[in-house]
């Protein structure tokens, strides 16, 4: 799932990721010669400035365009699929320490809680200003029509399993390869010997990482990425 929620978005090339901003630095104490003195005036205080909303900027014919591309992309659906995969790995950690009688319970309040906290809309929402940043209002209608086609359509279908498989068989060519030089240098470091495993037992692994097991695929999710 994390996979298929991230992968996808280096390959449509429809955006960058609107879920990690990074947080304004602290600006630095004016120099103490130019601090007022306790004794003197303070200077009234300026409003603070309220921050645009990018949606208040943006043409409303460009964002039903954009809105409509996540839709046909599937990339709208980000947001229920990032809180799927939350709600996975919370119940796999819970499951390790938590009574099997109380973990439904449990999932239930922390999923309802979730769904409060951040909103699936919310992800969707940011998602807008990230796309009028990177396209224009016409290459957005390209876009469209691309996706709109038969071809565009197969590939919002099929692209997640091909990135999967891609990305199954490079690690396992990687991982082959690493154990490959390791064993040559155990002649020089002899303790490598006691820790990497022998034939026999690499070859599960070659079985479990060359043929992934195909997935329940609800909606393929091209989305930005990771």
């Amino acid at each position: 799932m994390k996979l298929r929620i991230w992968v996808i978005a280096a390959a449509l090339c429809i955006g960058g990721s609107a879920l990690a901003q990074a947080p304004a630095p602290n600006l630095p104490q004016a120099p103490a010669a130019h601090r007022q003195s306790e004794t003197s005036t303070p200077p009234a205080k300026a409003p603070a400035a309220t921050p645009a909303s990018p949606a208040a900027t943006l043409d409303p014919a460009k964002e039903a365009a954009i809105r409509h591309l996540m839709d046909i992309t599937q990339s709208s659906k980000l947001g229920d699929n990032m809180a799927e995969y939350i709600s996975g790995q919370v119940r796999r950690y819970m499951s390790q320490s938590m009574d099997p009688n109380t973990l439904p319970k449990f999932m239930d309040t922390f999923n309802q809680r979730f769904a409060v906290s951040a909103p699936s809309k919310n992800v969707t929402d940011a998602m807008v200003p990230v796309y009028d940043r990177a396209f224009s209002k016409d290459e957005i209608d390209g876009l469209v029509r691309f996706y709109e086609s038969p071809l565009g359509q197969h590939v919002v279908k099929v692209l997640p399993q091909v990135l999967e498989e891609s990305q199954n068989a490079a690690e396992k060519m990687d991982q082959d390869a690493a154990l490959n030089v390791l064993r040559d240098m155990s002649a020089e470091y002899p303790q490598l010997k006691n820790i990497l495993p022998g034939p026999s037992q690499q070859q599960p692994a070659q079985q479990e990482g060359g043929a992934p097991q195909p997935q329940k695929q609800t909606a393929p999710v091209p989305a930005p990425q990771k």
